[in-house]
């Protein structure tokens, strides 16, 4: 069976949080992509507010808002990724790297139970 990418585990993750009515949407920082006029467009999306390693999704929790960081399994955080965990620790701002559905299901399950 073939791993699933990242772009498909994070649109399973936003079903299934659309489906507990939890509110969540993307952010779209991976930038123009290539081909030409790419370079162009990506200085155009960093001054309108683009920042390489924000989280992918940003997700309103019942508890309060937070980010989450889409993984495959064997995946990796990059440095500029760890930078912006490091960055919504410090300012006491929820951040959560999961690699499934499940994942994301445990964390909202463990997190619901502390406001219940």
């Amino acid at each position: 069976m073939k791993n699933k990418s990242e772009a498909q585990i994070q649109s399973e993750i936003v079903k299934y949080l659309q489906s507990r009515s939890v509110y969540c949407h993307s952010v779209p920082n991976e930038g123009a992509g290539g081909g030409s006029g790419a370079a162009v467009r990506t200085g155009q999306l960093i001054t309108m507010g683009l920042k390489p390693g924000v989280a992918d999704l940003v997700v309103w929790w019942p508890w309060g808002i937070g980010y989450v960081e889409v993984k495959t399994p064997d995946g990796v955080q990059s440095e500029r990724q760890k930078h912006f965990q490091y960055r919504c620790q410090n300012y006491g701002v929820e951040y959560v790297v999961v690699r499934s559905v499940k994942d994301v299901q445990e964390y909202l399950d463990q997190h619901s139970m502390k406001i219940n």
